[in-house]
């Protein structure tokens, strides 16, 4: 074959590789347990008075100001030039942190809309989702509430289920969860997050029967590990596999967690509380949208970190250590995923 031909071939498959590749878009879903994000109003339905101007924390609307500010860095850090498309938050106080966070922060020029409601939280907190209105159009939205039959009294943050129409037209099923704390003891309280996981793996479960490929996306602080049965057996949030089928779960933070890596540090040790587990037809590159196992990661920048003086390293670098405001950011570290179409 005439040596020029060859190369005029081989320019042309490389541009048509550079073109694929320029026509691919990123779709950036941020978690983030913002820790503690409450407004200075008394919620006489809450235990709130914490987070009061004149409660122990001294609570006062410079540092719910500062507090705002730096959600909004986070945010934009992971960005970049292209703000996150979906934030799944947890432990936002109410609707008004939500409209001073998108309206009043350095969020304000980015678009965001949210979906949230007032769950029965004890303390008030709840989960919500900002959205990029041209990358994710809303079509329903709910609260699935949880309700423990051994303890009635009892309550939680509600599950938040929204689905909505993507870029390429398709229906993604996102939901934001926050499960029961371990603060009573891991082992004493894992019964409760069972419980929690059961009742999202039964609207999962009527999605798959309803669609045998759908795109369902599920983000947030479980207070349990990927390897924890309340995940791997309850939940059945599978490591993702070489060959993955569009009818199970998959957690895109397994691999990270078993390495020693995460977004939470605990007796100086990091894991992996805050998950983002989707459908196998997520992690299919035939699909419309997809995303990859190593499309997954921590966000951890230099200011989202201190040095850990107890366990060497580094940790978190909090609002509060103990008592002592400091002016910092959460106990947990981000956590993204980068879908592309």
């Amino acid at each position: 074959m005439n040596k020029f031909l060859v190369f005029v071939i081989v320019v042309f498959l490389q541009l048509n590789i550079f073109a694929q590749e320029a026509e691919k878009r990123c779709f950036k879903v941020l978690c983030y347990n913002v820790e503690n994000y409450f407004d200075c109003i008394d919620d006489t339905l809450t235990n709130d008075s914490e987070y009061l101007p004149g409660g122990i924390r001294a609570w006062n609307n410079e540092k719910y100001r500062a507090k705002q500010a730096n959600i909004a860095k986070v945010i934009t850090a992971v960005g970049g030039w292209d703000a996150p498309a979906l934030v799944g938050l947890c432990e936002i106080e109410s609707r008004k942190c939500l409209i001073d966070l998108t309206r009043f922060s350095g969020l304000k020029n980015l678009g965001y809309k949210f979906v949230h409601y007032e769950s029965p939280d004890a303390r008030g907190v709840d989960v919500a989702l900002l959205y990029q209105p041209h990358m994710f159009k809303p079509i329903h939205n709910e609260a699935i509430r949880i309700k423990f039959p051994t303890a009635p009294q009892s309550t939680t943050r509600d599950i938040l289920f929204v689905s909505g129409v993507l870029p390429t037209h398709d229906t993604l099923h996102v939901f934001v969860c926050h499960f029961p704390s371990r603060l009573s003891g891991e082992l004493e309280s894992e019964e409760r997050r069972w419980h929690v996981a059961a009742i999202l793996r039964l609207k999962i479960d009527s999605i798959f029967a309803a669609n045998n490929k759908p795109n369902i996306l599920i983000m947030g602080d479980f207070n349990d590990y990927p390897t924890n049965n309340s995940m791997l057996k309850v939940l059945k949030a599978l490591p993702p596999e070489k060959e993955v089928q569009p009818g199970k779960l998959y957690n895109l933070m397994f691999s990270m967690h078993l390495k020693g890596k995460g977004s939470h540090k605990h007796q100086g040790e990091w894991g992996a509380l805050d998950q983002i587990i989707v459908s196998g037809n997520l992690l299919h590159p035939a699909s419309k949208m997809f995303t990859l196992a190593e499309d997954a990661h921590v966000f951890d920048a230099d200011f989202l970190l201190v040095a850990d003086e107890k366990f060497l390293g580094k940790q978190p670098f909090r609002t509060y250590i103990g008592m002592k405001y400091t002016g910092g950011f959460a106990d947990h570290l981000p956590v993204y995923v980068d879908f592309w179409y």
